[in-house]
């Protein structure tokens, strides 16, 4: 159960995070033996949803500000429909999630979480699945967009809500014992997917 031993995790988020997107991945990460923390530019803690309500207040291990993505070696981003709604519109949280893609390190994300994904420029011509709600969105942001409980696009991994998390969970520790993805890099992705479709 040490498939991710030495491996530091960062968990992005605002307040209004489904709750079960972030505690239950962040117990299999733990018990792979990966280090995870929260990170979050919303002060000291930060505060879940589940389902209907506000859920559990946690703790915030690093502010964004402070929080350096070479320092980590894969990015979970939780969904909730308030979270990645305030990431998208944070500058910082987005050049965060930017560079773990420019680095060609796993990133996941989950319901809602894709959200931010394309405020950082990385979903042209990406696999991947979502909330369904949001499906026009990464449509017109040029993403392949399809509708399976988890996703896998070199590197990237992606699920649909919160009945999918176990297979998610499989999926992005596999990936993230893998490592570095050169694909994911979006100039290295752009290349691939313009030789696999015989374009020049």
């Amino acid at each position: 159960m040490n498939e991710l031993k030495g491996k530091k995790v960062a968990i992005l988020v605002e307040n209004g995070f489904e709750e079960d997107e972030l505690t239950k991945p962040r117990e299999a990460l733990d018990k792979a033996g990966a280090e995870t923390k929260i990170i979050s530019p919303a002060g000291k803690q930060v505060k879940g949803w589940r389902h209907t309500d506000w859920g559990k207040t946690l703790p915030v291990d690093l502010a964004l500000d402070q929080a350096k993505p070479d320092q980590f070696d894969a990015l979970l981003l939780p969904g909730g429909v308030m979270n990645p709604d305030k990431l998208r519109a944070n500058p910082k949280a987005v050049q965060f999630v930017r560079a773990f893609f420019d680095a060609g390190k796993p990133v996941v994300a989950i319901c809602h979480g894709p959200w931010t994904l394309i405020d950082a420029g990385v979903v042209k011509g990406r696999r991947l699945t979502s909330y369904a709600s949001i499906k026009t969105d990464l449509k017109n942001a040029d993403a392949n967009w399809v509708d399976e409980e988890v996703v896998v696009d070199n590197g990237l991994i992606t699920g649909r809500q919160p009945s999918d998390i176990p297979a998610f969970n499989r999926k992005m520790i596999e990936e993230f014992a893998e490592g570095i993805h050169e694909h994911q890099r979006p100039s290295e992705f752009a290349g691939h997917a313009m030789a696999a479709s015989g374009v020049d």
